[in-house]
């Protein structure tokens, strides 16, 4: 067997931190990691989807520990790493899934657009400078960086969420030259259209739109990232795009 299929890499006792991981894309990651027996540290903005969240893991088998942090606060961030180290007694991996959802610059309050910014940018890398700090003195890791099609697509009407993705896919591809001599992966993932709380639609047209294509389940994503995660330590999986069937651009 072993002639015909690759060996892959196991998440049994992997130390993952997952940015966001209360709600949506991140809580689905959280879960499905977790199930494989990941011992998962995870943060969000509130207290009840974040008790939801950790109960679930934990029934699904894995180890969860988490707190109540903003990733657009760099003293949050300091604190979740702090305790993540407490917790974990290191780390293996990070996954960055925090993000807002954003309009038109010309439609939103400064201090609205400069909040998402904080967010969807400034915490992506401020997460990330603190995981590169743990990971490159032991020559090993994986970062996953949870961007979006709109960085392709730019649709109308999204010009702040827009930059935000845009940048965070120009900065997976740079980080990805300077730390993968320091045997860290680095890997982006961009999601089409997404039943998730940051979607305009309501719960009943987004189980519809999933049922006919023209939506993806965040567990969908989910599964992407156990791939990217499980393949033997000599792939790196750069970059993915996985869109609902029906998603045309």
């Amino acid at each position: 067997m072993a002639s015909i299929h690759t060996a892959t890499e196991s998440l049994t006792g992997k130390r993952i931190i997952i940015s966001g991981g209360t709600t949506g894309i991140g809580r689905a990651i959280a879960i499905l990691l977790g199930s494989y027996g990941a011992h998962i540290f995870t943060f969000g903005r509130n207290q009840e989807p974040l008790d939801e969240t950790l109960t679930a893991i934990r029934e699904a088998g894995g180890q969860a520990d988490g707190i109540i942090a903003d990733s657009s606060k760099p003293e949050d961030i300091q604190r979740v790493f702090q305790q993540a180290e407490e917790k974990l007694g290191g780390l293996d991996i990070l996954i960055n899934s925090a993000a807002l959802a954003a309009g038109s610059i010309s439609e939103m309050e400064d201090a609205d657009w400069r909040y998402v910014i904080e967010t969807n940018l400034a915490g992506y890398l401020a997460t990330t400078k603190e995981a590169l700090n743990r990971m490159q003195p032991q020559k090993r890791g994986h970062i996953v960086l949870i961007g979006s099609m709109s960085a392709d697509v730019r649709e109308e009407g999204s010009s702040v969420y827009v930059a935000t993705k845009a940048a965070i896919q120009g900065f997976a591809e740079s980080l990805r030259k300077e730390v993968n001599k320091d045997g860290i992966k680095v890997s982006l993932v961009e999601p089409g259209a997404v039943g998730s709380d940051m979607q305009p639609t309501t719960t009943e047209e987004e189980r519809e739109n999933e049922k006919t294509g023209e939506m993806l389940r965040a567990e969908d994503i989910a599964v992407c990232v156990h791939y990217i995660l499980t393949q033997p330590q000599r792939c790196d999986v750069v970059s993915i795009q996985i869109r609902p069937h029906l998603q045309l651009i």
